[in-house]
């Protein structure tokens, strides 16, 4: 009932040749139930394409459709979505009861059933001892859960998240996003989430969009996009840290940069020049290896963050917390497995990938 279909989206402002294209050819399939993450950096047009969704924006190019409706000239109040803000627009002199209820009340919804809906929504969101507090009185993660259960008890289609967990602090963004976990396991709503933060991608979605400049540069599952990104972009925008992106010259079985030979654990894809990609957590120090000169550790609990130089190229290594700390100055020999390495090609920032 509440798939969404986005078919060669497009957005821009102005007209002719000054016009300013933002969005560029969306197209994703999303199905009913699911919940999708669109993520990516500031400016990269996630909240443009979550407003059109909601209709807040009209398209310039393209479809939309909701539900199998398409959307294209709907109002944003006949379209079956509700959406959670950043800043969650509660109004100030109303009680958190009387803010969840009140776009039912404009929709003329009977009172019985006005109460029955929000009762359910405070239970599911922890909010039934605060129902007669105004929201000066509730800290910031009590007022986003207001502002949740304000979109719940519409009942819609689809739920659109832009940001929502922006202004928390980091212990109650995690809640947050727990809380948010279970609520799309419980009413199971198509839902999609706006967010500049991969690790809140990753730890949501079932599927993520990543954008980049306007465009979807992959879209797929969490796990699918860490572990083959499509591009540059995402390899070195989904993981925490990066990944360590190096270009050079593979001949033979050797990956040539900065006067260093380095052998190469799998034959590359191709000879010539590539970019050689490696998650810091996927390299290990051995006896023998790639050198890699430590400039900087930084000891982050349960792990260690070992910045360097192979070559003159800045690579960071994660080690466990308990192994021993390199010195700085000193140099560690990389073990690198064959199955952890990703080629991308340097002229069109795309995958590489064995014919």
């Amino acid at each position: 009932m509440g798939a969404i279909s986005l078919r060669k989206v497009i957005k821009q402002y102005g007209k002719g040749p000054k016009a300013n294209q933002v969005i560029h050819g969306v197209d994703a399939e999303i199905a009913d139930g699911e919940f999708i993450v669109i993520v990516g950096p500031s400016g990269c047009g996630k909240s443009t394409l979550l407003r059109m969704v909601a209709g807040l924006e009209e398209i310039s190019g393209g479809e939309i459709s909701i539900g199998g409706r398409v959307v294209n000239d709907v109002e944003p109040s006949e379209r079956d979505i509700a959406m959670v803000f950043q800043n969650y627009a509660l109004y100030p002199h109303m009680t958190v009861f009387e803010n969840m209820a009140y776009g039912l009340k404009i929709a003329k919804v009977p009172k019985d059933e006005i109460k029955t809906r929000v009762d359910k929504a405070a239970a599911i969101l922890q909010l039934a001892p605060f129902l007669a507090r105004k929201p000066r009185e509730l800290s910031g993660g009590q007022r986003q859960r207001v502002a949740m259960g304000r979109a719940i008890v519409r009942q819609p289609q689809v739920f659109l998240f832009d940001e929502p967990l922006s202004n928390l602090d980091a212990k109650l963004r995690s809640q947050t996003r727990i809380e948010i976990r279970k609520l799309h396991a419980d009413l199971g709503v198509t839902s999609l989430f706006v967010t500049h933060d991969q690790v809140e991608a990753m730890t949501l979605a079932q599927r993520m969009m990543v954008m980049n400049a306007g465009r979807m540069e992959q879209f797929g599952t969490p796990e699918e996009v860490y572990a083959r990104p499509a591009t540059t972009f995402v390899a070195g925008f989904i993981g925490s840290p990066p990944m360590n992106l190096i270009p050079g010259r593979v001949e033979g079985q050797s990956f040539l940069l900065d006067g260093l030979s380095l052998p190469l654990p799998a034959p590359a894809p191709r000879q010539g020049e590539l970019i050689l990609g490696l998650r810091p957590e996927h390299a290990s120090a051995a006896t023998s290896g790639w050198p890699l000169k430590v400039e900087l550790v930084e000891m982050l609990g349960a792990e260690r963050l070992v910045h360097g130089l192979l070559g003159h190229h800045p690579f960071t290594l994660r080690l466990e917390g308990t192994a021993v700390a390199p010195e700085t100055g000193s140099t560690v020999s990389l073990h690198v497995p064959p199955s952890q390495v990703h080629w991308f090609d340097p002229a069109t920032q795309q995958r590489v990938d064995a014919a």
